[in-house]
């Protein structure tokens, strides 16, 4: 058997077992075999016969055998159904990242709850399993328990997955206190120095994390003398630059002043889970946090991230665009006001619920209900702005909901330099969209949607508003290698069906 076929089962088969929600020692019980003998298969460095192949897809409930190599998964929507009824939004993608992340910090128990079953966590389960953090999935799935070991075995990291992650680059504040010298992959391809990764270094320089970049590995020397004697001002307000400054403070022994600092919802779901830990952070949804570190954290933790706003406003899209009425459960309004008084001055007709408390206790939640609505264009441009602004993360979204609307949009998306030519994907399903330079579009509606088979465009929030136009649509559209929409969202397409879409999963055999 090739060892091309070997690495292409083990990914199956890694796969499958995540899918369930067992750890390579529950597959390897069920199989009466070791847990390495298990490691050994699913990275391909393991002859392995038919039969084992079987016994493995049995013990999973998985075709393993007959579909072989899996292949990129597809979507084909059946467009044009209306949406009703309620859906609950999932636990936030980008605080489940972080939180990971951040049991680095604690050399105790940490359990999480309701964690997103997406492709970018389990990227970084491979990373912490592969370093000798030990992660189980616990009540049928539904939460996550992480026990690192006394020593990270960093010589032995999947290098794989962390390439596969961004958020990688946030082991770098917790390592620091762990190691004096580390390696870690490149962060989801960036290079050192480009806008994404700089800021994090200006930053974490005042730990003492000195950083050089060759044959695509950070090599990384912590000097422990070296302490922040001023506050730390962040070049950038983003936020995974503040939660990498919010998780090198967390142990440092002494106060750390962090200002220019992001107060988006992940941000604060950070701080809420360090004070769990014993660490105090002053200044919470504002721009200046204050860190009161401890040098040392072993506690067992038990922490519910809260709900996820940007997969509240997919949910929003998707009914306006669909002409339905649907109400969306558990929306964390404190981070959809904007989106939301700007859709009011567009016409959305919708209500809300009184607030109520999200599980972590802090997050403010409704439910809302849309209903079908005449919109126009705003008089305003479209643009984000940091939290308290409209969310980068949801312009892309207004761009299918403008050509539902009557009149011109423009979008300015100033953030990135590319994701702006992604939306003119809607072309191809009858949007008119103008793209004016490379973060500006024109945006003409009302639409009438038209089905078409395309390819996924590479970056999250377009190829969901892809999706969504699709949804709405006349006809049956095809959307071609999803993996990037399942980076992000947890069985999206399963429930989105179960509030009357009607999008079939299915691959190349």
């Amino acid at each position: 058997m090739a060892d091309d076929y070997l690495v292409r089962i083990g990914k199956l088969i890694r796969d499958a077992r995540q899918h369930r929600g067992w750890t390579q020692t529950q597959l390897a019980e069920a199989l009466a075999t070791s847990q390495s003998a298990v490691n050994r298969i699913e990275r391909g460095n393991q002859n392995i016969s038919l039969e084992m192949i079987a016994r493995i897809g049995e013990a999973l409930d998985s075709e393993i055998v007959s579909l072989g190599y899996a292949g990129p998964m597809h979507l084909r929507v059946v467009g044009g159904r209306r949406l009703s009824g309620s859906i609950d939004v999932k636990t936030s993608k980008n605080a489940c990242v972080a939180l990971l992340c951040a049991s680095l910090l604690n050399k105790g128990r940490t359990t999480l709850r309701r964690v997103a079953r997406i492709e970018e966590v389990y990227r970084l389960l491979e990373v912490l399993n592969s370093i000798g953090v030990r992660t189980r999935w616990i009540n049928d799935g539904m939460d996550l328990e992480i026990v690192p070991p006394a020593h990270l075995d960093m010589a032995a990291i999947d290098a794989d997955a962390a390439r596969r992650t961004r958020s990688i680059i946030m082991f770098l504040g917790p390592l620091l206190h762990r190691l004096r010298q580390f390696k870690l992959p490149y962060a989801g391809g960036c290079d050192l120095g480009t806008r994404t990764i700089e800021p994090h270094m200006i930053a974490l320089r005042r730990f003492g994390l000195d950083i050089t970049a060759t044959e695509g590995l950070y090599h990384a020397e912590v000097d422990r003398q070296v302490t922040p004697d001023r506050p730390i001002v962040l070049t950038e307000r983003g936020d995974t630059v503040t939660e990498n400054a919010l998780l090198a403070a967390a142990r440092h022994d002494g106060v750390t002043v962090i200002r220019n600092a992001s107060s988006n919802y992940m941000v604060q779901d950070l701080c809420f889970f360090l004070e769990t830990l014993g660490v105090q952070v002053e200044g919470i949804g504002t721009t200046t946090l204050t860190v009161h570190g401890v040098p040392s954290i072993d506690v067992d933790v038990d922490y519910s991230p809260s709900e996820d706003p940007v997969e509240a406003m997919s949910l929003l899209a998707a009914a306006v665009v669909t002409e339905s009425e649907l109400t969306i459960r558990r929306v964390p309004i404190e981070f959809l006001e904007i989106e939301l008084a700007v859709l009011e001055e567009m016409g959305l007709d919708h209500d809300r619920t009184a607030e109520y408390a999200a599980d972590n206790g802090r997050t403010r939640l409704v439910d809302l209900t849309v209903r079908p609505s005449k919109l126009e264009a705003p008089i305003d441009k479209i643009h984000p702005m940091p939290f308290p602004g409209l969310n980068i993360d949801n312009v892309p979204f207004f761009a299918a909901i403008a050509a539902s609307a009557q009149g011109q949009t423009l979008i300015h998306d100033w953030v990135y330099d590319n994701r702006a030519i992604y939306l003119t994907d809607l072309n191809r399903l009858g949007g008119r969209l103008q793209l004016l330079d490379p973060h500006r579009v024109l945006v003409e509606g009302p639409t009438r949607w038209r089905a078409a088979e395309m390819m996924c465009p590479p970056a999250l929030r377009p190829a969901v508003v892809v999706l969504l136009a699709m949804m709405a649509a006349e006809g049956t559209s095809v959307l071609r290698n999803v993996y990037v929409i399942n980076r992000g969202y947890e069985d999206l397409a399963e429930r989105l069906n179960s509030v009357g879409a009607q999008i079939e999963i299915f691959r190349d055999i």
